[in-house]
C-alpha cells in the first residue's frame, strides 16, 4: 500500500494536483474563492458524476444530501439539522440525514439592540411594533436567517414585520461590529452568531443583549433550538449572564441509507488525514470526541451505523 503511494497513477496525480492546488488556494488570504464542491468519478466513466462532497455552511445543503445531489455535506451550526430529521420549522416532511462526525466549535447567537431603543424583550419588538434597522449577513441563505425566523415565529411575528413597520435590513459582510455605521444611525440592531468577534465592541457602543426567556426557549427547544448563556464574566460588557441560542458544531452528514462501505470510506479518509485537517483545536481533528454528544459537538442527529461501527473500531465510542 506505501508503495502504491509513492507511485500514483497518472489519473491519481491529475487529481492530487488538483485537490493540492485548490486547498493551497483556500488557505491563501488574497484568494477570495474558499467554499469547495468537489465532484469524483471513476476515470474515463461515461455516466455522471458519482460523489459530490460540499463543503457547504448553510441549512439548503440539507435538502440537497436528502435528494441525494450530495454524498457528503456540513453544516453550522447544528440546529437547522435537528430540524431537519424532525420535519419542522421551514421542513414540510422529516429528511433522511444521519451524521458522519461532528467538528467542534463552540457558539452563541446574539439579539443585540441599542439601549436608546428601550426594548428589553424580543417579544418588546412585537409589542411595540418597533422599526429595527437590523445589521444581518449579506449570505441570505446562511443559518442566521433561519435561526432568527423561528425564534421570531414563536413570538407570532417575523422580519417581514419589523419591515413593515418601518425597519430596515441592513445587510453586510463580514462580522466585524461596525462602528461607523452605528454612530451614523443607521443600524439599531445586530443579529449575529460569532459573538467573541463582534459583541464586546457592540456593548462599548451603547448595545444591550435582548435574553431568549424560559417561556420562548421552551417553544424553540421543541424544533431543535438549544439553549446557550453569554456569561458576564466573558463579557464584560454585560451586567449579567443572558439566556440566548446556542450556534454550536459543525454536523458533517449523509443520506440515512447511504451504503455502509461509502461512509466507512469517508470516515476511514478522515481517520488517515486527521493530523492534517485543521480545526478549532489546532492543526488536527479530534476525532475521539468529535462522534460524541458535547457542548462544542452536538449529535442533533443520530450517527449513520457504519460511522457508529467505524469509531468504535477506533477506540473513540466504547
Amino acid at each position: 500500500m506505501e508503495a502504491e503511494r509513492r507511485r500514483p497513477r497518472a489519473d491519481q496525480i491529475r487529481s492530487i494536483l488538483l485537490l493540492e492546488m485548490a486547498a493551497e488556494l483556500v488557505t491563501d488570504r488574497a484568494w477570495p474563492a474558499t467554499q469547495a464542491r468537489l465532484m469524483l468519478r471513476k476515470q474515463g466513466s461515461a455516466f455522471p458524476w458519482q460523489y459530490c462532497l460540499y463543503a457547504s455552511d448553510a441549512p439548503s445543503a440539507l435538502q440537497e444530501v436528502a435528494d441525494g445531489t450530495v454524498q457528503l455535506a456540513m453544516l453550522n451550526p447544528a440546529e437547522p439539522l435537528a430540524m431537519a430529521v424532525r420535519g419542522v420549522g421551514p421542513f414540510k416532511e422529516p429528511l433522511p440525514l444521519s451524521v458522519i462526525t461532528v467538528l467542534p466549535s463552540l457558539d452563541q447567537f446574539a439579539f443585540a439592540v441599542d439601549v436608546r431603543t428601550g426594548l428589553e424583550s424580543l417579544a418588546d419588538i412585537r409589542d411595540k411594533r418597533y422599526p429595527l434597522k437590523i445589521s444581518m449577513r449579506e449570505h441570505l441563505d446562511h443559518s442566521d436567517y433561519l435561526i432568527v425566523d423561528q425564534v421570531f415565529a414563536a413570538l407570532g411575528f417575523s422580519l417581514d414585520d419589523v419591515v413593515s413597520w418601518g425597519g430596515q435590513i441592513v445587510r453586510r459582510r463580514g462580522l466585524s461590529w461596525d462602528h461607523e455605521a452605528h454612530a451614523r444611525g443607521e443600524v439599531d440592531a445586530y443579529f449575529e452568531e460569532a459573538v467573541q468577534l463582534w459583541l464586546p465592541d457592540a456593548l462599548e457602543d451603547g448595545m444591550v443583549v435582548l435574553p431568549v426567556d424560559a417561556a420562548l426557549l421552551g417553544k424553540v427547544e421543541q424544533m431543535g433550538i438549544r439553549g446557550a448563556t453569554l456569561r458576564a464574566d466573558e463579557y464584560p460588557g454585560l451586567e449579567k449572564d443572558v439566556p440566548t441560542i446556542d450556534f454550536s458544531g459543525w454536523p458533517i452528514f449523509t443520506r440515512s441509507d447511504a451504503p455502509d462501505d461509502l461512509v466507512r470510506s469517508f470516515c476511514a479518509a478522515l481517520e488517515a488525514r486527521k493530523d492534517r485537517i485543521p480545526s478549532e483545536a489546532g492543526w488536527f481533528l479530534p476525532l475521539d470526541r468529535m462522534c460524541k454528544d458535547g457542548p462544542d459537538t452536538p449529535l442533533t442527529a443520530p450517527l449513520h451505523p457504519a460511522a457508529e461501527a467505524f469509531w468504535r473500531e477506533c477506540g473513540y465510542l466504547p
